[in-house]
């Protein structure tokens, strides 16, 4: 199943059914008078958030929805049928957001969650409301009103605990498939992984969602590699795993691009909990490696330092260590919002 986490689609709920304009015609009953009945109001449509599904693919080439339109009225004072309710499915975490995305209408955040995105027309009135008794055979009735329409934008932005942010090749993906039963597609070149991958981390009796997001280069927010807009899905996470590749110059200066990546970005990324995790230590010697981890460290001055773990994901050195430290950190978490 490909991934899609962004659609513009459009909605029309049903139009309400036009009113009867009938009579009562019966053998020896004399002035039987009108007895049209009441259009049927037009299906709604509604979004609905469903669980076990993590794309939008299902309106990448269906773009328009209608519903069903209510009945017309009919004589012997019926009432046409009233449509019925279009129910689009979208997944867990869908933004539904205006046409020019200024506007946040719904964020169908938990599982089963709907947003009614458009009312149905009401139907119009038969002949029967018109009667008076100066009018004792009207001939009018009203046509149903026009269901609601517009154009929404759908953002899929996914569930997770935590996110992997970093740039290309630094190992995100490996990690994901050492501390999860996930399979990323992992390969020696830059950008690798080209939408986001979840996988489930499990801690002693805990499991957590992981997310690994697509490599981050300095200037994605302009557009340049493949952007930021992946960054939607670390909105959600409750920590971020930043991940470094040990065999870099310079650990400091890779860290600080992400970050004002992230900076740029917004969406309260930089005030999320975040442990550092220098990967790839087994391609480097332990005296380099100390020397840039020192380099790294002092970097920071007086500003509070993260927590920082050094780890190879493809030889597994020091996974169990990182699985137990992302426990003890979320059990912080925990504590604190008690």
């Amino acid at each position: 199943m490909k991934f899609l986490d962004k659609a513009k689609i459009f909605i029309k709920a049903g139009d309400g059914g036009n009113g009867a304009a009938t009579f009562r015609r019966e053998k020896y009953i004399e002035f039987g008078g009108p007895n049209g009945g009441d259009g049927g109001r037009g299906g709604d449509v509604v979004f609905r958030a469903v669980p076990n599904v993590n794309t939008l693919i299902d309106y990448r080439f269906k773009m328009h929805f209608a519903a069903q339109r209510g009945e017309n009225g009919m004589g012997k004072m019926r009432t046409g049928a009233s449509g019925e309710t279009l129910v689009l499915p979208v997944p867990t975490g869908t933004v539904i957001l205006s046409e020019n995305e200024e506007i946040e209408y719904a964020d169908l955040n938990v599982d089963g969650m709907e947003y009614l995105a458009a009312r149905g027309g009401n139907g119009g009135w038969g002949n029967l409301h018109f009667k008076s008794p100066t009018n004792r055979a009207p001939r009018q009735a009203n046509d149903g009103l026009p269901g609601e329409e517009r154009t929404v934008v759908l953002r899929l932005k996914l569930i997770a605990d935590i996110g992997l942010v970093g740039f290309p090749n630094a190992g995100k993906s490996t990690l994901l498939s050492a501390v999860t039963s996930a399979r990323p597609k992992i390969a020696n070149y830059p950008f690798t992984t080209l939408n986001p991958q979840l996988g489930v981390m499990y801690a002693h009796n805990r499991e957590f969602v992981m997310v690994d997001l697509p490599g981050l280069i300095e200037g994605a927010h302009t557009g340049v590699g493949l952007g930021d807009r992946f960054l939607g899905h670390a909105e959600r996470t409750k920590m971020i795993l930043h991940v470094i590749d040990a065999t870099e110059e310079n650990l400091a200066t890779r860290y600080a691009a992400i970050r004002s990546e992230m900076d740029s970005y917004g969406g309260g990324l930089l005030g999320k909990p975040e442990m550092v995790v220098i990967n790839k230590i087994d391609a480097i010697s332990e005296d380099e490696l100390s020397e840039k981890l020192t380099a790294f460290k002092k970097s920071f001055g007086r500003k509070k330092k993260p927590q920082i773990m050094c780890i190879s994901a493809a030889g597994r050195i020091g996974i169990d260590e990182l699985i137990s430290e992302i426990e003890k950190m979320f059990l912080k978490m925990e504590e604190k919002n008690v």
